[in-house]
């Protein structure tokens, strides 16, 4: 069997692991820089292993919905977390702007304490993928790194508020 391909985005946070950590998970900070450029909506945020996050991204008249759920979270160190495009009934559904996209998405992103900074890794991987699946991942797997690096860049400024 072939290795699964993968998504990584690799970055260095000027603050602390506490404050990236509270960046990812209290959903006032999150909805901030989550899905940038649009409105972020956190329906439900369950931040346990079992526990759900239901997401919404407004875009006018239109709403991209996913729902997640936490499978592992080590508090300043790591979070992972199976995610899917969600219907209005937050059913797991086919992705509406991509039908061939992964039904289910894992991501895991870790983050290593470097002091006054942190380095956080994000990794998305297909699960249970189809082939079509695991080549719509493929081909547009090049385009994420900008979305990702937009919120990174205003978790910045979410991270210079917050204070210690």
């Amino acid at each position: 069997m072939s290795e699964l391909p993968n998504f990584i985005i690799d970055r260095t946070f000027n603050a602390p692991p506490n404050k990236v950590w509270r960046a990812w998970t209290e959903p006032d900070l999150l909805a901030r820089w989550y899905g940038p450029n649009v409105e972020t909506i956190i329906h439900e945020f369950n931040l346990r292993p079992g526990g759900i996050w239901k997401n919404e991204m407004s875009m006018g008249d239109f709403s991209d919905l996913s729902i997640s759920t936490f499978i592992e979270v080590l508090p300043e160190k790591q979070l992972i977390w199976h995610q899917s495009s969600a219907d209005s009934d937050w059913n797991i559904t086919a992705n509406p702007m991509m039908p061939d996209w992964p039904r289910t998405v894992v991501t895991n992103v870790s983050f290593t304490d470097r002091g006054d900074q942190t380095d956080v890794r994000l990794v998305w991987t297909p699960h249970e993928a189809s082939d079509a699946e695991l080549a719509c991942f493929n081909e547009a797997v090049s385009n994420f790194s900008g979305g990702w690096e937009t919120g990174f860049s205003i978790m910045d400024d979410v991270l210079a508020e917050i204070a210690n």
